[in-house]
Parts: C-alpha cells; sequence; structure tokens
C-alpha cells in the first residue's frame, strides 16, 4: 500500500535531513519562540540589550537541554575511564558541586524571569479588565440615556395624539 508522503514531504519543504542534522536538532537547544503578546516582545527586547542576560539566558537554554546531559555522561565517562584521578573522585565531585551551585543559580534567574513575564501579563491583562469595565459603563451610560428618549418619545407621543380611545371604532362602526 503506498504512503502519503506529500505531507512530511511539505513539513520538511522537500528537504530531508539528514542522520547530523537530526541529532544537532535532538540534542541541541531550540531557540525560544517568539513572543507573539507586544508586552512580552518589549520585554523581551529591554531584556536582549543587556549581555548579562543574554549571557544567563544562553546558559540556561543549554544547561536545560539534552545536549548538556550527553556532554556530562562523555565527560563523566572519560574522567573515569581514563583514570585522571583514583576514586572517590574528589576533584571531580568538587568540580560538579560548583557545577550544581552555579547551575542552582541560573535556575533561579530562569524562575524569576517567568515571574518577572507573569507579572507583565498579569498587568497586561488588568489594563485590559479597566479598559472594559470602562467601555461598559459607557455602553451602560448609552443605554440609559436610549431609554429616557424612549421615554420622553411614548410619553409626549401618547399626549399629542390623545387618549388611545380615539382610535377605537365609534358606536357606527366608522373610524
Amino acid at each position: 500500500m503506498p504512503q502519503n508522503t506529500a505531507a512530511t514531504d511539505a513539513a520538511t519543504n522537500g528537504h530531508h535531513p539528514t542522520l547530523a542534522e537530526r541529532l544537532r536538532r535532538g540534542a541541541l537547544p531550540l531557540p525560544p519562540p517568539r513572543p507573539l503578546n507586544p508586552a512580552l516582545l518589549k520585554d523581551a527586547e529591554q531584556r536582549a540589550e543587556i549581555a548579562q542576560n543574554r549571557v544567563a539566558d544562553k546558559i540556561t537554554a543549554f544547561s536545560g537541554s539534552m545536549a548538556f546531559v550527553y556532554l556530562h555522561i562523555i565527560w563523566f565517562a572519560c574522567w573515569i575511564g581514563f583514570g585522571v584521578e583514583k576514586y572517590p573522585f574528589g576533584l571531580l565531585t568538587m568540580i560538579v558541586s560548583l557545577e550544581a551551585i552555579f547551575l542552582s543559580t541560573f535556575v533561579m534567574i530562569s524562575q524569576n524571569r517567568a515571574d518577572a513575564k507573569r507579572q507583565i501579563l498579569a498587568d497586561e491583562q488588568w489594563k485590559t479588565v479597566q479598559e472594559e469595565d470602562r467601555q461598559n459603563q459607557e455602553l451602560l451610560d448609552i443605554s440609559k440615556q436610549i431609554l429616557d428618549l424612549t421615554k420622553d418619545v411614548h410619553a409626549s407621543y401618547g399626549s399629542a395624539s390623545g387618549p388611545a380611545s380615539s382610535l377605537s371604532t365609534s358606536s357606527d362602526g366608522a373610524k
């Protein structure tokens, strides 16, 4: 049974990735998607202006990737396999401990950044709610004005045309 390859060709643009490209895509961290929210986009642009933020973002992105895990597997295997030091691996333990201290700092930086993004979104939502509340109040005021005008029209129509009984037929059947 022939398989439909049109969908896969459309997804890859007719290009079949090489093994190296597939490994690179699977191992290296993907760039974060560009924010759609204008407030987050502005925040990302402001954050990118400062060099230490760019460095922290790159380190956080790399340390949260599979490439980081693979690098450490290779590093530990080589360290132990080539006998850089004897068991209990005191230097390796110290290096890994220092790395853990720095990585925990980058985790905190990442969490603070996520909190800042959530605050930006909450502020934008609050502004939207306030604007919607203002618009709703304006619509209620307009509706009240329309109701008052409608009542005035009905009141003046009722007094100008006389009683409603004049519209009824007379006793001889003529209007």
